[in-house]
């Protein structure tokens, strides 16, 4: 799987991902890369890669640094973005771009198939075009894509649970929305212990409506939804963006 991203990759395909016109937060030189998402500039600065995920499929860190230093090794770069304040780990998170293209090196890496859209795009444009660039991946069967367990199935919750704490799409028939508290359950599963769910808290209602999502119409639908996985008996992932679901359709 490491080879085929690799290979993708140095392939060379023209890739397009206009709409990501965010303000910018300076330039540089790429001295190092540190793993999937992540890269060290020779001022010094720290940077990630915002809007994506790595691909749990590429599961050594060496791995996923050779797939990004593939792409962007030793060049110069020009990072733009809604905030350069540092996260907690003292990295800037920014969408990099390769001097003189309008493409983001994210872009790059979702239409290769070498990671995944992530939930923490603000810029509604941007995150249109990049998961634009994952379907036409997925659709290609492109890098982590050809693989068939890229995409974990709602009614297999032990392998589900196998990726605690890691980034997964998981797509399923929802049989059932209940309400708990505060919180929506989706549920994919007659078990509600042990088989997987989505939960949706009350402060997440808004941001879906805003979007024309509503919980309850979810029932007996397809969908394809997007998260960390996490364990309380049974696996779950907690939606708080509508960017992490998306309808596939009814029975």
């Amino acid at each position: 799987m490491f080879g085929a991203i690799l290979l993708v990759i140095a392939s060379g395909q023209s890739v397009r991902a206009e709409g990501c016109s965010l303000p910018p937060q300076g330039e540089g030189h790429v001295a190092d890369v540190i793993d999937g998402r992540s890269l060290h500039l020779a001022d010094g600065r720290e940077i990630l890669l915002a809007g994506i995920e790595p691909a749990a499929t590429v599961p050594r860190k060496a791995d996923r640094a050779a797939v990004l230093s593939a792409v962007i090794a030793d060049h110069d770069v020009t990072l733009r973005g809604q905030d350069d304040t540092p996260d907690r780990y003292g990295r800037q998170p920014a969408f990099v771009f390769l001097a003189g293209s309008e493409t983001p090196v994210q872009a790059l890496l979702v239409a290769q198939g070498a990671a995944m859209v992530s939930v923490d795009i603000a810029d509604k444009d941007c995150a249109a075009s990049l998961f634009a660039a994952e379907a036409e991946a997925r659709a290609s069967q492109r890098g982590i894509w050809a693989s068939p367990s890229a995409i974990k199935n709602a009614e297999s919750p032990d392998d589900i649970l196998a990726g605690i704490g890691r980034f997964a799409v998981v797509e399923g028939k929802v049989l059932s929305v209940r309400q708990a508290g505060a919180t929506t359950f989706l549920n994919f599963g007659r078990n509600w212990t042990r088989d997987f769910a989505v939960t949706i808290s009350k402060r997440a209602l808004p941001n879906l409506a805003g979007a024309g999502i509503v919980p309850k119409s979810l029932e007996n639908k397809r969908i394809r939804v997007r998260g960390w996985v996490e364990a309380r008996t049974g696996p779950r992932m907690e939606v708080q963006r509508a960017g992490q679901i998306e309808v596939l359709g009814g029975n």
